[in-house]
């Protein structure tokens, strides 16, 4: 298999498949029960199995590290399985209230992810979407916190759920280096169309990564992947979730066939009605 194609983020290159950690952390998007069934069901072991299918494939960038031991477990045995390190991009949160407590608690929290040696760190959705002025047409307030970044020495980026974060960040010279946008094929969880959050994207001065691709599995993998590979530019990138090494190996070739502009070399899910198309 052919290594699976890189971008760079600032000075560093990441694959432009992410891992992403949902599904192994919990957070469905569906239901409280299925959240405890992703919890139950995903140990170090279990996610170290995926995580090395991916790694084995070029895809090294992990989206959502963070100072859990599990996960971190899981990471230190996938990288010793394979023999390569694994990218960590780290989503972390800390209250945003406008006091001066908020810059305590983020250096605690930024120091945690920099000891599980995070390269790339983009504060999380509850953290920078509460500095979005849409008067302003900034994030100001934001900057300290993007300063405690680069003290820790890892690049900054924004995890954002609002389409009008990268134009901003752009606009006033904000030093981050990447965006996440929630973008797929539904609309889900997006918060305004489609095309708008298209054009968002490719208007960004630094490469994209787009989230939820599957919509929180209510796409298909070549539905979903079809739409987000075709319609990003070639800079950007993608993170999904996978929880099992069978799932991982399906988005790999679902990707790579898509990019490539060939047939997915995958075995269809078969069943009893489909007989008379064999």
């Amino acid at each position: 298999m052919n290594p699976f194609p890189r971008t760079l983020i600032e000075h560093l290159s990441v694959s432009r498949l992410l891992i992403g950690t949902n599904w192994f952390l919990g957070f469905s998007h569906r239901s409280k029960a299925q959240d405890r069934d992703i919890q139950e069901a995903m140990s170090a072991a279990r996610i170290a199995d995926v995580l090395t299918v991916f790694l084995r494939a070029g895809v090294d960038t992990l989206y959502g590290m963070r100072p859990t031991p599990h996960l971190v477990e899981a990471v230190d045995r996938a990288e010793q399985a394979v023999g390569r390190r694994i990218i960590r991009l780290a989503i972390p949160s800390w209250p945003a209230t406008g006091q001066p407590s908020d810059l305590d608690a983020a250096r605690r929290e930024l120091d945690a992810h920099k000891a599980v040696g995070v390269d790339i760190c983009m504060p999380h959705q509850c953290v920078t979407d509460a500095f979005v002025n849409r008067q302003t047409r900034s994030l100001a307030g934001i900057e300290p916190f993007l300063a405690l970044i680069r003290e820790r020495g890892m690049i900054p980026g924004l995890s954002t759920h609002m389409p009008e974060t990268p134009g901003y960040a752009d606009a006033t010279g904000l030093d981050v280096q990447t965006y996440c946008q929630i973008y797929n094929a539904l609309g889900f969880l997006m918060q305004i169309e489609i095309e708008w959050v298209h054009q968002m994207i490719t208007r960004a001065k630094k490469p994209v990564i787009a989230i939820k691709p599957l919509a929180a599995g209510r796409l298909t993998p070549l539905v979903g992947l079809a739409f987000v590979w075709s319609t990003l530019r070639d800079q950007d990138m993608v993170a999904i979730g996978t929880s099992s090494p069978y799932q991982a190996e399906e988005v790999i070739e679902t990707s790579l066939a898509l990019l490539a502009r060939r047939p997915v070399r995958l075995e269809l899910s078969t069943s009893r009605s489909k007989s008379s198309l064999t």
